[in-house]
């Protein structure tokens, strides 16, 4: 509906911050070409006066990280009586928990790699499990605080009990699954294509290869059989289902097919505000369904609603 007053809400106060602007601007220049009147917002702890004098229409989180996509920001938006986009309260906080995500995901049939969550302090210099394996902080996104530990390391890196560490005292340990990359969007409840992500010159998917122009290559649709490919869109919606997500959704997948086709398919995580910048993943597989970028931010916006 153009004359519309959307809040598009970015920035924030995570380590993920600088994703957030520019996801948000992205979304905020394709609203406003879709003729609604939009009002960029830095989001910051006095989002709840901010939002109460501003008395928009509709929020459309662009926000990434703590805050912004575990259910905080959310409840804000709740208690005003603001319609907002993507999943409300409940699902956004056991998306943004690595361990409740598994946890529910795996009840749901979505296989997971075996993963164990503890304090950053009680690794030590003991592996908690035989290499290689994979340290993530239980409630971070855009692959901060990644560390992966090969099976040629003594002990696990000391970065994991140093002061210089800034994401949070419990991490979950899980199993290193090799193999390629892959990753299925979700909207309105249908699986989107599938896409492969080839990192360059990077040994895996992190910050930068996300972000930084030429970090990475996207072969979408992903150039696997159409077997395993009907498998992760199935599996990426169960995903979703699962936890409660509304609007739109991504899930992170490992296929490690070295040694037979139907491989070892591993589900990683599910990203319930995924990026949505100029290099990001979901808008492109909009496209690829045949949504341009300024329709698919539209669609997020009438979708919009409180209760999610």
């Amino acid at each position: 509906m153009s004359g519309m007053h959307v809040a598009v809400l970015m920035g924030g106060i995570s380590s993920e911050r600088p994703v957030s602007l520019s996801s948000g601007t992205a979304c905020a220049a394709a609203l406003e070409g879709e003729g609604y009147r939009v009002t960029k917002v830095d989001v910051g702890r006095d989002i709840g006066q901010v939002l109460s004098d501003l008395r928009p229409d509709v929020a459309f989180n662009a926000l990434h990280g703590p805050f912004g996509e575990d259910g905080t920001i959310q409840g804000v938006l709740e208690y005003l009586g603001i319609p907002y986009t993507h999943s409300g309260v409940l699902a956004s906080a056991l998306a943004m928990d690595k361990r409740q995500a598994k946890l529910i995901a795996s009840q749901a049939g979505v296989p997971v790699a075996e993963a164990v969550v503890m304090s950053r302090f009680d690794i030590g210099n003991e592996h908690p499990m035989a290499p290689p394996y994979v340290v993530k902080p239980v409630r971070e996104g855009s692959s901060f605080g990644v560390v992966i530990v090969r099976e040629d390391m003594a002990h696990p890196p000391q970065i994991l009990t140093s002061s210089e560490w800034r994401y949070g005292d419990l991490v979950m340990v899980e199993r290193y699954v090799a193999g390629r990359e892959l990753t299925c969007g979700v909207m309105d409840g249908r699986a989107l294509a599938v896409t492969e992500v080839v990192p360059l010159g990077h040994g895996f998917y992190d910050y930068d290869a996300k972000y930084a122009e030429g970090g990475s290559k996207h072969v979408l649709p992903a150039e696997i059989s159409p077997k395993i490919y009907q498998k992760i869109q199935s599996l990426a919606v169960k995903a979703h289902q699962a936890i409660g997500c509304r609007g739109v959704s991504r899930s992170d997948f490992r296929y490690d097919d070295r040694f037979s086709e139907d491989g070892d398919l591993i589900w990683l995580e599910l990203n319930n505000q995924p990026g949505m910048t100029p290099t990001s993943l979901l808008p492109e597989m909009a496209a690829h369904a045949g949504l341009g970028f300024g329709e698919f931010v539209r669609w997020m916006v009438e979708d919009a609603s409180c209760l999610r």
